[in-house]
């Protein structure tokens, strides 16, 4: 499935977390451990006991070569 992926995809979601920072934390370290490393904030906000969290997790960035022009399986 990953290989189907273009460029990159978003996840929201809001997470237990005392601050912004902290929230950027488990949410990079969670996709990282997943085996992405290259993950972008694009938005959080902190309120009360949570954040909510938007993530930019790429598999391509602009400029890569890509693997589905190199004629990967497309099925």
């Amino acid at each position: 499935m990953i290989d189907r992926i273009i460029d990159a995809f978003d996840v929201e979601t809001t997470l237990l977390a005392k601050s912004e920072e902290e929230a950027k934390n488990i949410a990079v370290q969670y996709f990282k451990s997943l085996g992405f490393n290259d993950v972008d904030v694009v938005f959080v906000e902190h309120s009360n006991f949570a954040a909510r969290i938007r993530l930019r997790v790429y598999v391509f960035r602009p400029g890569d070569k890509y693997a589905w022009l190199a004629g990967g399986d497309t099925e």
